[in-house]
């Protein structure tokens, strides 16, 4: 099974070996748990949302059984409309759907530094999109990382070995989710 991580640098592994990446490391865990998968790395590090849909034809290419989308951070980071950004992870997840890919769509929380109106309706596209798209929802790919500075490199903003390590064993749930909806939609 093919799956693709489209994100930005939380998702490329800023700072980090390839090995040592959450693509590579969520592989290694669900190959530990018997499944045969992999997880190709299409994570650029500083993409927006936008960046993620004007790259997802060919970040995504033919024969993926499905993808993880961790795309955000970096528009909130700058302060984009959050009317934007959930119009791009809107069409990227429409864009899936048309083609039968089925997708764990995974949450960002803001910085307080725009406020709490900016953070309310930031947060809220998350929910919201794998509502309409019925994808599977994982609300925030930092839980337990995010303000703890064992689990973070020097910027404070990016996971350091240890942090993608407790990532991919809070979000393995929602993959293996994931992974049973291909199977469901294969007929295997």
């Amino acid at each position: 099974m093919k799956i693709v991580a489209l994100g930005d640098s939380l998702t490329a592994g800023y700072g980090l070996p390839t090995n040592a990446a959450f693509p590579a490391k969520l592989a290694r865990a669900l190959q530990a748990k018997g499944y045969t998968v992999g997880v190709a790395n299409a994570g650029v590090s500083g993409d927006t949302a936008s960046g993620g849909l004007a790259r997802l034809d060919w970040s995504v290419p033919e024969g993926t059984d499905a993808v993880i989308v961790e795309l955000g951070a970096n528009d909130m980071l700058r302060g984009v409309d959050p009317a934007v950004t959930k119009g791009a992870l809107d069409q990227i997840l429409g864009t899936l759907a048309r083609r039968h890919i089925p997708v764990l769509l995974a949450g960002m929380k803001s910085l307080s530094n725009f406020g709490p109106d900016y953070a309310r309706t930031f947060e809220a596209i998350y929910p919201a999109l794998a509502s309409t798209h019925s994808v599977v929802f994982y609300p925030f790919f930092l839980a337990g990382v995010a303000d703890d500075p064992k689990f973070n490199q020097g910027d404070g903003l990016h996971p350091n070995a240890a942090g993608v390590d407790v990532i991919v064993g809070r979000i393995l749930p929602q993959v293996e989710t994931l992974i049973a909806r291909v199977r469901t939609a294969r007929g295997s």
